[in-house]
């Protein structure tokens, strides 16, 4: 797997034909890793996320030209190309759940199976198995999947808006809600200031409803760098004040009591481990202590430190860093105790953990419904290419070696 450099498809909504040039060079590498005589016969998915569920819900039609746009980009692609869909919130933690499993041989095995937390820049997904849930407290959080001769009745949700970058927003929507002309933020490193925009940090669906009416053109944005009260203004984007079922996570969400191990990756990964922060065996107090301290350096000695981090990256990890830790606290509800059943992680065996692979193989039908005669081949058997464009899928897949692939009448299906 590789990732495509630079924004998503979704952040070029005001010059569509760009979203299809964007995905030049993704695609020249695919060519590389495809032999050329499969070219023709290896099919191409696109596949979008919580970016373009967002541009949907903002601007349909701007949504519709940048598919089309991208579409006639792949069409031009020496591969099969099979079409462009925009995956729901439940398909993109479904698959992320697939993923590590899957990788994990857990599925193929039978074995009690990981849960899967996942993070992006637009929305955040949590996905496992409970014996607690059976799907008929909350129905739209079910998911149900028949592999390897087992059934799997999966709890999953995704909350679209709670990727890092949308809370980011709404944290600075509640700071600024007065239209001052300057926040003290303590989320960001003391000595950081930056001018920011109102009509840019309202311009997205999950804050555009609280723009202040008589907002200054420009906000000086300063850091305070406290971790303690910046916990309290994440705290802040979460409701918990109602719940109609026994439980629930925030925002009245049902969520079942967790169960069992959970691999978190995507920007939980990568945030934890540009902190160091992703040994879990280290109690959660210590994991508090070591952000706080990292939230408290002034920004002209983290600049010093990571002299080669982009400098709007490296300003954002103490927030970043503190909104993981509340969300799995207060949103998901892990405790001093449970922390420990998370492992971040990047890869498993080799490959990346996300959503993309179990997408692939449920649109290439590589798991069966039913347990196969024989056994699958390893890993190192498939020859599978997978190109992540931001938010963004590329699967592709050679299909020369698919006669070594165990066959099954019945597709994994997604209920």
């Amino acid at each position: 797997m590789s990732g495509q450099r630079g924004a998503g498809i979704s952040s070029y909504a005001a010059d569509p034909k760009m979203a299809g040039e964007s995905l030049q060079v993704c695609m020249k590498e695919a060519e590389g890793f495809v032999p050329s005589e499969r070219h023709e016969e290896t099919p191409l998915y696109l596949g979008a996320t919580a970016g373009m569920r967002l541009l949907n819900i903002e601007n349909s039609a701007a949504s519709d030209l940048v598919f089309q746009a991208v579409a006639d980009r792949l069409q031009r692609s020496p591969f099969s190309f099979q079409g462009a869909r925009i995956l729901s919130g439940q398909e993109e933690g479904a698959f992320g759940w697939v993923t590590v499993n899957y990788l994990d041989d857990r599925l193929k095995q039978g074995l009690s199976t990981t849960g899967a937390l996942d993070l992006g820049g637009a929305s955040t997904q949590i996905s496992f198995i409970s014996d607690r849930f059976d799907g008929s407290e909350s129905p739209v959080n079910s998911v149900t999947f028949r592999l390897y001769g087992n059934d799997y009745n999966l709890y999953t949700h995704s909350f679209l808006c709670y990727g890092k970058d949308q809370v980011l927003r709404m944290a600075l929507a509640l700071q600024t809600q007065s239209a001052p002309g300057s926040i003290l933020d303590p989320c960001f490193h003391s000595g950081y200031s930056d001018t920011k925009n109102y009509t840019v940090l309202y311009d997205s669906p999950c804050v555009s409803e609280r723009e202040p009416a008589l907002a200054p053109a420009t906000f000086t944005h300063q850091g305070k760098g406290d971790f303690y009260r910046c916990q309290d203004v994440v705290k802040s984007v979460f409701d918990v004040s109602e719940c109609k079922y026994r439980q629930c996570s925030f925002n009245g969400v049902f969520q079942p009591t967790l169960q069992g191990s959970f691999g978190a990756f995507s920007a939980y990964y990568f945030v934890m481990n540009f902190l160091n922060l992703t040994d879990t065996s280290v109690p959660l107090q210590s994991v508090k202590e070591a952000l706080a301290r990292h939230c408290a350096t002034p920004w002209d000695t983290i600049k010093k430190q990571h002299p080669g981090t982009k400098l709007k990256y490296l300003s954002e990890y103490c927030f970043s860093g503190t909104y993981i830790l509340t969300l799995l606290t207060e949103g998901y509800n892990f405790t001093s105790e449970t922390f420990s059943d998370i492992k971040f992680i990047k890869q498993i065996k080799g490959s990346d953990a996300g959503w993309t692979l179990g997408y692939m193989l449920n649109l290439t039908n590589m798991i069966p419904a039913e347990a196969p005669d024989t056994p699958l081949l390893p890993h190192a058997g498939y020859v599978s290419v997978v190109t992540v464009i931001a938010l963004v899928l590329f699967a592709l897949f050679v299909l020369s070696l698919r006669p070594l692939w165990p066959r099954c009448s019945q597709k994994p299906q997604i209920v």
